[in-house]
């Protein structure tokens, strides 16, 4: 997991106050959302998760178009946020 990737997941973890997620343990492929997720994240967060996201780094994610496949992964959503920071 690279740093940026770790930010985000603690961003998350914070987010969605998921005070019992193991760090360590997590891997950039793991899905972020649904019932593979080990964070166990729903839609609802994922809503939250957007807009924090567009707070903290200035990247808007569109929940119809480009949301799904976004938050696939930690790796998606670095991704997408580091190819479209202002």
């Amino acid at each position: 997991m690279t740093p940026f990737e770790r930010e985000l997941l603690e961003l998350l973890c914070t987010t969605c106050k998921l005070d019992d997620v193991d760090l360590d343990g997590m891997e950039s492929s793991s899905p972020i959302i649904g019932p593979e997720s080990p964070l166990g994240i729903d839609s609802i967060d994922a809503l939250e998760i957007a807009v924090t996201i567009q707070q903290q780094y200035g990247v808007r994610i569109d929940p119809n178009n480009t949301g799904r496949s976004v938050m696939q992964s930690l790796y998606s959503l670095a991704e997408y946020i580091e190819k479209n920071r202002d």
